[in-house]
């Protein structure tokens, strides 16, 4: 087994190249096929609403409740598995347990359709669990491998190759369906989910190849299974005496609440409430505005990355959080496909910014003498998925009783408001400290 160095090219290749691999699946199947082909299914149909556990739901309210309940079982999965990670030494394993639940699930998602919405819905809520289950694991090696002065540039590193391999499949889904009858749209698209499983299985195998693996030979028992939950409690009490680490998760908490809402449900909103004129101008246009976001957000991780080096990581998640409020506030008022564009330009910009950035600060104000990063990360994630489920449960439930997905939208303002705030408040606290 190669042993951890800190600093070794290679390896830090190898654990950004991950990004390239299961990225994939945030765009392709989170972001763009799958939303549209959803929506389709409703659109085939010609209804609104389908019966959803004896109650008549929105296609849009059903993906925001079901996303939510995948987030749970996140949450409570990822301290488990952790503890018995950090234990036994094989975050490897899990980190591939969950690609490959992941990719398999994917390519089920061939077989959804709203006669066997459970079914497909299940394979939708798996896919989920796989790549957010395998990100504990693989982000927990960061730390590990990184200097904490190239931290911020390797997480950007990952989040550009994540951009791009995502953005090469998406455009070969593109011609896929594009190129093909109207009739034959649907089928193109099921096609895709099969080669998001291939392409995230195939290219994560140079990941395993370098990334270190240093199991303890340790034998599970009883006492172990639960050691993730201590683990949690005895970082929760540490990070009490972390007062920077401790305000900073604050804030982290509320604004990664909108920021995963608002990329989860994007499309869907795009595909529901923006005017595209016809079928064909939906498919184009919505992909098309999609991989406008994510070739932007690698000019956006990199800009930011380079801002936090002049005025530092929480300035720059202040502004952040200021431009999201604004972009909210635009999305209340898209209705044509051009709004669309130009929101989309916006979010692109400051989504793979927000989230690199995001990452690499927690990792950096972790404590040099912490040794299980895995637990430390486990509750960075944790915390992160929670905010998913309330921001994805609010999003559906509002979506839900008032019947208009922008009125979901301008509620995201108040988590990215009060993430400013905290973020600001950090911000004098440092100042008097100094």
């Amino acid at each position: 087994m190669l042993a951890i160095k800190k600093g070794n090219s290679k390896v830090l290749w190898a654990w950004a190249f991950y990004d390239w691999a299961n990225s994939v699946y945030a765009l392709v199947i989170s972001s763009s096929i799958f939303p549209l082909f959803f929506g389709q299914l409703f659109r085939q149909k010609n209804i609104e609403t389908i019966s959803f556990f004896g109650s008549q739901k929105s296609g849009e309210t059903i993906i925001s409740y079901v996303t939510a309940f995948g987030f749970i079982v996140i949450a409570f999965m990822s301290p488990l598995l952790s503890g018995i990670a950090d234990y036994m030494g094989n975050k490897m394993f899990f980190m591939k347990f969950f690609c490959y639940l992941g990719a398999a699930s994917c390519m089920l998602l061939y077989f959804f359709d709203l006669h066997n919405l459970y079914f497909g819905l299940c394979c939708y809520t798996l896919a989920l669990i796989g790549y957010w289950g395998s990100l504990v694991f693989y982000n927990s090696y960061l730390p590990d491998i990184a200097l904490k002065e190239k931290q911020d540039s390797i997480s950007a590193r990952g989040y550009s190759l994540g951009y791009v391999g995502s953005v090469i499949l998406l455009v070969i889904n593109l011609a896929m369906v594009m190129l093909v009858p109207d009739d034959s749209k649907m089928q193109m698209m099921k096609y895709s989910f099969v080669l998001v499983g291939i392409w995230w299985l195939g290219f994560s195998q140079y990941t395993y190849y370098y990334l270190p693996n240093q199991k303890t030979g340790k034998k599970i028992h009883k006492d172990i299974v639960f050691k993730g939950f201590r683990e949690l409690q005895k970082v929760w009490k540490h990070i009490q005496t972390l007062a920077v680490l401790k305000r900073y998760l604050r804030a982290f908490f509320v604004y990664s609440m909108a920021v995963q809402t608002i990329m989860i449900i994007a499309a869907y909103f795009g595909e529901k409430e923006v005017d595209w004129g016809s079928p064909s101008a939906r498919t184009s246009g919505l992909i098309g505005s999609i991989l406008l976001i994510q070739l932007i957000a690698v000019l956006g991780a990199y800009l930011t990355s380079k801002a936090s080096t002049y005025f530092g990581n929480i300035k720059v998640l202040f502004v952040l959080n200021i431009l999201w409020i604004l972009i909210c506030i635009d999305a209340y008022f898209i209705s044509t496909p051009m709004d669309f564009y130009i929101a989309a330009c916006c979010v692109g910009l400051i989504m793979g910014g927000i989230q690199s950035l995001s990452r690499s600060t927690y990792s950096k104000l972790i404590p040099n003498d912490v040794v299980d990063t895995t637990s430390f990360f486990s509750f960075y994630d944790v915390s992160e998925k929670i905010g998913i489920v309330i921001g994805m449960f609010t999003y559906g439930f509002i979506a839900d009783i008032t019947g208009k997905m922008q009125n979901a939208i301008l509620f995201l303002i108040l988590f990215f408001a009060l993430g400013a705030f905290l973020l600001y408040k950090l911000l004098q606290n440092q100042k008097e400290t100094h």
